[in-house]
Order: structure tokens, then C-alpha cells, then sequence
């Protein structure tokens, strides 16, 4: 059966190719049917992730995130979605349940805006749990069935390997990223994540053949926390890439065994 792309998942596409070269990779190693789900949902992703830092103003940048809530409203009340060229697909491989999920993985994107630090570790967790994991949820359950503990214990490690990654960015902007950013706190963050990996990796049955590509996205994740906890100063530099070779070979391995 021939999948065709119309003209909104090909700006999708686009989108996430230019903004999350990683996700695009992740999407294009999954079956052509799936990525007509995934890349409204990474698009998604890439406007909220930009929301807040597109101006220095935060009364606007609160008015580019509700919007994004007010679009996620719709389709989960099942109203008239407004036409834009992310919405509208997105409609269409939401079911109202992640739909309302994802309200709260654009709202805990407020702390973006601003320069607070985060409150202490439940604070972080949440933030970490409502961003990278629902998007890994979102993803997943979009696609077929999957259980979401095992989801959400995959997305804790995705979102804080990536949050390691973005870390000299977010210094670069005057946030305060971590709550402890000394070696050994950068260490017992990794460890954790690492914990709530194998956790999830130890439950890989939980997750059906068809949601399975959502989880590619994180097929670099292992890799960098393993490389933290050896060597957290790693992230103050922020080395923690893989060459190009490895980076596409992993990906490879990983959409090819589907032992992510």
C-alpha cells in the first residue's frame, strides 16, 4: 500500500528536518505509515519548544503557548480545529485523551520563559516528566499500544539526556538549569535516568510492534548517560555527540532490532 504524504505532513516534515535534525532521523528509520503520525507530533514538539524563547517579551511568549493549548483544547473537545498546517494533521492522529495529555506538556514549557530556577527535584521531575515523557506517550499511543509507566520511565531518561545536552545553551541564556550542578549531583542525575532506562528497557513487551518507532527518537539516550556517569564534566563542555558514522549506525541497529 502506497502511503502519500499531503501537503500539511510534508510541511511537518520540513519543520522538524530544519529545527530537530535527531527527530527527523529517528522518524525517517520508522515504516513510511508511522511517520505521517510522528512528524505532526515533532512538529508539534519544535513550535513549543521555540514558544518561549522566539521573544524577549514573557507576556508574549505566554500568549505563543496558549495558543498552542487553545489548538489542543479543540481537538480535545472535539470542536472545529483551526486550519494551520501543524493543528490540523495533528488532529487527526490525536485521540482527545493525548490531546488533553499534551495541555500540560505545553503548559510546564512556561518555565522556559522565564529565569527561576526549578523549586527542588519534584519540580524538575515534573518538568521533565510532563515535557520529553508525554511527547514520548503522545508518540507511542498515537502509533498502537503501549503501556505508559513503561513509556514514561523511557521518557524521563530521553528528556534528561537531552536536557544534559542542551545544558551550555541554557547557561548561555541565563537559566539555571540543574539543581546541583557539581559533578557528583550531574553523576546521581545520570545514575537515576539510567535506573528508570533499564527499567523500561526491562519491559519491552509492554510496548506493541506498532508504537514501537516512537521510541527511536531516543536511540542516542544510553549512550550519553552512560557517558555522564563516567565523565560528568562532559556536559559543562557540552561533548557528549556522537560522530556521524556511529550516530547513524546506532540508529540503524536500533530501528533494525528494535531493542531500543
Amino acid at each position: 500500500m502506497t502511503v502519500e504524504f499531503d501537503e500539511d505532513i510534508k510541511a511537518c516534515a520540513a519543520l522538524v528536518h530544519r529545527a530537530d535534525p535527531d527527530r527527523f532521523m529517528a522518524a525517517m528509520a520508522a515504516p513510511v505509515a508511522a511517520r505521517t503520525v510522528l512528524f505532526p507530533i515533532y512538529a508539534l514538539n519544535v513550535e513549543v519548544a521555540r514558544a518561549p524563547w522566539v521573544t524577549q517579551e514573557p507576556t508574549i511568549a505566554e500568549m505563543r503557548l496558549q495558543w498552542w493549548r487553545d489548538a489542543l483544547q479543540e481537538i480535545a473537545e472535539g470542536r472545529t480545529v483551526r486550519r494551520h498546517e501543524v493543528v490540523t494533521p495533528l488532529s487527526r492522529v490525536l485521540s482527545p485523551h493525548l490531546a488533553e495529555m499534551l495541555d500540560e506538556y505545553v503548559a510546564v514549557r512556561r518555565w522556559d520563559i522565564y529565569h527561576d530556577p526549578f523549586e527542588d527535584a519534584q519540580h524538575f521531575d515534573s518538568y521533565i516528566n510532563h515535557s520529553a515523557g508525554s511527547m514520548i506517550v503522545a508518540a507511542a499511543q498515537s502509533l498502537g499500544t503501549a503501556e505508559e509507566k513503561v513509556l514514561r520511565d523511557f521518557g524521563y531518561a530521553v528528556g534528561v539526556a537531552n536536557w544534559f545536552r542542551a545544558i551550555p545553551d541554557l547557561e548561555n541564556r541565563g537559566r539555571i538549569p540543574l539543581l546541583d550542578g557539581t559533578a557528583d549531583g550531574v553523576q546521581a542525575l545520570a545514575e537515576k535516568a539510567l535506573t528508570r532506562l533499564k527499567s523500561a528497557q526491562s519491559h519491552r513487551v509492554a510496548i506493541s510492534d506498532a508504537a514501537r518507532p516512537a521510541l527511536y527518537a531516543g536511540w542516542q539516550t544510553e549512550w550519553i548517560l552512560q557517558r555522564i556517569k563516567n565523565q560528568p564534566g562532559r556536559v559543562a563542555t557540552g561533548d557528549l555527540e556522537q560522530g556521524e558514522l556511529r550516530r547513524r549506525l546506532s540508529l540503524m541497529w536500533t530501528a533494525s532490532t528494535g531493542r531500543w
